[in-house]
């Protein structure tokens, strides 16, 4: 099992920097693997409501998954309007993230009284000016996001490499 680990690990890492070289194929194919996902949520919902007899909303939802996953797949304009739907997605979490972030830099400082709160607070106005900038530069948000996957394939790489280090040990 280590080695499997450690194989998937390296694995992760070769591919988070093919990601990281290539970010606008990387986010091109985030969209469909999202649609994926949502796809093999419906159908397990639909399995799940079968088991169980329950046949109500989440029945309903899981149905609706499989049939947008379906459309997406055979309906290539609807594959650029779920990659876009994603930029703009994107572009709001900065937004949300960066007013949450300066939220709690007034509140870490009236509880603590810490110096830490301004360098909390540039962050959240950086985070809310990334966002405003991506909503009005979306091609940008696109390389970002390549960029940004592939450090995440990057850096869960490396975790699986040390933990099957680890767990050899």
């Amino acid at each position: 099992m280590t080695v499997l680990f450690i194989i998937l690990g390296i694995l992760m890492v070769i591919g988070g920097f093919s990601c990281m070289f290539t970010p606008l194929i990387t986010f091109l194919s985030l969209g469909n693997f999202i649609v994926i996902m949502v796809l093999i949520y419906g159908i397990v919902g639909i399995v799940r409501a079968i088991k169980t007899k329950n046949f109500g909303i989440g029945f309903v939802f899981s149905i609706l998954s499989v049939i947008f996953g379906i459309a997406v797949f055979f309906l290539p304009n609807l594959v650029l309007i779920s990659d876009t739907v994603i930029l703009y997605m994107t572009a709001a979490w900065f937004v949300i993230l960066g007013i949450l972030q300066i939220t709690m830099a007034v509140s870490v400082t009236k509880k603590m009284g810490s110096g830490l709160w301004i360098l909390q607070l540039i962050l959240g106005i950086l985070g809310i000016l990334i966002g405003i900038y991506s909503f009005f530069q979306p091609a940008l948000m696109a390389l970002t996001t390549g960029v940004m996957v592939g450090l995440f394939f990057v850096e869960t790489g490396f975790t699986m490499i040390l933990g099957g280090i680890a767990i050899r040990d």
